[in-house]
């Protein structure tokens, strides 16, 4: 799959909780000899491929192996805000708007 046509990704690991109401993902981003990109980019990228409003979707984690050009990103994707406030902890909500706010 293509992130912003410059990224190829693969995704490693996808559930959906129905109890919680999201959908858990791991994937592989591979971005050549560029450095990790950026945790805004990424959340704009992946709400697109996964055609849900950006605001639904958080990065739980980015973790590039030093010399590497992949890196491992774990996301979860749910189905509204309420749900989102109910179970995702107060310092990611605010890193992935922080990080948002500062590509758009």
């Amino acid at each position: 799959m293509r992130l912003l046509d410059k990224y190829d990704c693969e995704v490693v690991e996808e559930h959906y909780n129905p109890v919680i109401g999201r959908r858990e993902v791991v994937l592989n981003v591979f971005h050549g000899n560029e450095g990790t990109p950026s945790r805004g980019l990424l959340k704009k990228a992946i709400a697109s491929l996964y055609n849900v409003d950006v605001n639904l979707v958080y990065i739980r984690s980015i973790v590039t192996e030093r010399g590497s050009s992949v890196s491992r990103v774990e996301l979860h994707i749910y189905n509204n805000p309420e749900r989102t406030r109910a179970f995702e902890p107060e310092y990611i909500i605010k890193r992935d708007e922080e990080s948002l706010s500062k590509i758009l």
